[in-house]
């Protein structure tokens, strides 16, 4: 599935940059097996859409790739979860209540507005929609929520996950039991169940008043499909534990957030406060914490890790908060390629990226740009 610039983007060329080509780092060799950085294909970085629906929330944080057609949800489109709202004063984190799904051609509709005042169940706090952001078989929108008050870090609670059905609904909320500020997420389906890999940042988090604490965790819940009903939580276990995770006032709070699970079982994290990489093994069977797991590289070009990603050979993309940059490391902890994907701000991209995937085809990614809120791709 292309993705191409909208006809404004194309009208203004500015919005189309250039790469250049001195993707891998001095002194690496290579993908792993010899193969070539994934990064090292693509050269361009295209404006798709913008992703701030009618009601002008913004900071687009959560990106996922659709993979069928179900019900409101198309194959191969976008959906994009906002975590800012835009009511006076405008742009409080926390309080983005809504998902915008994008076209590859850049045709953006609105997905959900999600009303905190009428959800099914509990989520302490309210609504904020945050990274963790998924689609599961029969168009189960699974989107977690770090509510705030006034979108500052004391104001912040607990949240929940927020099930949709295909058609923008919330049908269920999930709460409690270790679910704690859901930062991200990633998923996998097998027979009648789920599981979904939920990284949590507000253990202990406010009460540190911006002190790095080490409580950030990793859930593993355990879904239940049951016909038509939404799918239900049956179990809950802690596989990863002792993240480092702090408040911040640009970023409201810091903690582990991309998380990417490989063929052989083993969850990869983005270790944001220390920039570094972490593997928790055996992560779809194991029933007790691994804590951080080992650390598979750190520092070198990662700079604040957020948003993960795999390349289609097994390469683990991540993308920085310290300097817009996507990174390229082997499951082996090499650093094989870095591009700047974004430049704006000072420093150079700074605070723009969250939220990425790779396309269906697997060969672009797809990003948020938080800077200007948009859709962009890397071709």
């Amino acid at each position: 599935m292309r993705f191409r610039a909208s006809s404004s983007a194309l009208a203004a060329a500015a919005l189309v940059v250039g790469l250049t080509a001195a993707a891998t780092p001095a002194g690496a060799t290579g993908a792993e097996g010899g193969r070539e950085p994934f990064l090292n294909r693509l050269n361009t970085v295209s404006f798709v859409a913008s992703t701030v629906p009618a009601n002008g929330d913004q900071n687009p944080y959560g990106t996922f790739v659709i993979r069928e057609n179900t019900g409101d949800l198309h194959r191969g489109n976008v959906l994009v979860s906002n975590f800012n709202n835009s009511v006076p004063p405008s742009g409080q984190q926390g309080r983005g209540t809504t998902l915008v799904q994008i076209s590859p051609g850049g045709a953006m509709t609105t997905f959900a507005t999600i009303d905190p005042n009428t959800l099914p169940g509990p989520c302490p706090g309210g609504v904020g929609l945050t990274t963790a952001l998924t689609v599961l078989r029969g168009g189960w929108v699974v989107v977690g929520s770090l509510p705030t008050a006034d979108g500052t870090s004391d104001t912040a609670q607990a949240g929940c996950l927020l099930v949709l059905d295909s058609h923008g609904t919330v049908r269920e909320t999930i709460a409690g039991d270790g679910i704690n500020g859901p930062w991200d997420m990633t998923a996998v389906s097998h027979d009648d169940k789920s599981e979904l890999f939920v990284t949590n940042v507000l253990n202990g988090t406010v009460a540190g008043g911006g002190n790095e604490v080490d409580q950030g965790t990793v859930l593993r819940i355990t879904l239940c499909h049951e016909g038509d009903a939404p799918p239900r939580r049956v179990a809950t276990t802690v596989i990863g534990s002792g993240f480092p995770e702090r408040t911040d006032p640009a970023a409201l709070v810091v903690g582990p957030t991309g998380v990417a699970l490989d063929r052989a079982g083993t969850l990869f994290v983005a270790d944001t406060v220390l920039s570094r990489i972490t593997a928790i093994p055996h992560a779809l069977d194991r029933k007790d914490s691994d804590g951080i797991g080992r650390v598979i590289s750190a520092g070198g070009n990662l700079n604040g890790p957020l948003g993960m990603a795999l390349a289609p050979g097994g390469d683990i993309l991540t993308v920085n908060a310290g300097d817009g940059n996507i990174v390229e490391t082997t499951p082996h902890g090499d650093q094989v390629a870095v591009k700047q994907i974004n430049s704006s701000g000072s420093p150079a991209g700074a605070g723009a990226l969250f939220g990425l995937a790779v396309d269906l085809d697997r060969d672009e990614v797809c990003f948020v740009n938080d800077a200007t809120n948009e859709l962009d791709v890397l071709h």
